[in-house]
């Protein structure tokens, strides 16, 4: 007799690699601060945003020699805007003038931001399930990495809250959007890469201009969070949002302060009880997320 659930296992299996795959971009987005504060020169966001962005960019556009064509072209402008261009100087701002654990904390808030924003963009309903443990996912990641002596400077607050927002407005329009037929998410992210480096370019020379010093150890964090940081992980990550839902693949983003603060212990911080709750809270946030719990059914009456 065959078992009803049977040919759902390899579906099953087939989603938890995707999503696993999906979370490593979040997970290396969360080396961020501490390559920020331990190897970049202070006080060139913009410059590492650039650095980040457009080398990484033109790798993807030379690997996979394809353009966007018709309305691609802004499009690919507007998602490099929201998800590069303004994401990434904002993100290390946020980064050089906040404690990491504010930083993070901000940044948790995006799944109940992007909830918010599917309701007028994709008309999604999110379900009480995700919104609730998007709260509890804010509340762990707070318990996690905001301590008594947690500083607020209102320029890395706004930064903050600046960088999530461009960042869920660019998850769901990717998500409204999806990709052009026979582009892959490689093209796909070099394109947005790009756009948001040739944002950046001008910026960055009439603000800032090139640090003085770029040692050794700069020029390694650039190259990764270029490379891990950059195109591999937006090749992941716009692979799984073409197929999760966004309700499902916008609370990973809790990755990034979890890896972030695992970072820190490695770094020598300490480790308290109410953090310990914290990160299996956030953990546990992340993980509730990828399921839809559905309504029960009496026995001998599945549904269809």
């Amino acid at each position: 007799m065959r078992h009803i659930d049977g040919p759902a296992r390899p579906e099953r299996i087939g989603r938890a690699a995707l999503v696993a795959l999906t979370a490593l971009a979040p997970a290396a987005w969360g080396t961020t601060y501490a390559v920020t504060t331990e190897l970049l020169p202070a006080g060139h966001p913009l410059f590492a945003g650039l650095m980040r962005a457009l080398p990484a960019g033109v790798a993807g556009l030379v690997l996979t020699r394809v353009l966007p064509r018709g309305a691609w072209w802004w499009k690919a402008a507007v998602l490099g805007v929201l998800n590069i261009g303004a994401l990434f100087p904002l993100l290390f701002l946020a980064a050089q003038r906040l404690p990491g654990g504010v930083a993070a904390t901000l940044g948790a808030t995006q799944p109940l931001l992007v909830a918010g924003l599917a309701v007028v963009v994709l008309h999604e309903r999110p379900t009480p399930w995700r919104l609730a443990w998007g709260v509890l996912g804010v509340g762990g990641v707070g318990l996690m990495v905001l301590g008594p002596a947690a500083r607020l400077d209102l320029v890395g607050v706004l930064a903050g809250l600046g960088g999530t927002a461009a960042m869920g407005a660019g998850l769901v329009l990717t998500k409204r959007w999806g990709r052009p037929p026979g582009v892959g998410p490689l093209a796909f992210a070099g394109w947005q890469l790009t756009a948001g480096g040739l944002l950046l370019l001008p910026l960055t020379f009439a603000v800032e201009g090139v640090p003085d010093h770029i040692d050794a150890g700069a020029a390694g964090g650039y190259l990764w969070l270029g490379s891990m940081g950059g195109l591999i992980a937006y090749t992941l990550w716009f692979r799984g949002l073409g197929r999760l839902p966004v309700g499902a693949s916008a609370p990973l983003v809790l990755l990034s302060p979890l890896v972030a603060t695992l970072l820190g212990l490695a770094l020598g911080e300490s480790f308290t009880l109410s953090q310990a709750l914290g990160f299996a809270l956030s953990l546990a946030a992340l993980l509730a997320a990828q399921l839809t719990p559905g309504r029960p059914h009496r026995k001998g009456h599945p549904t269809p």
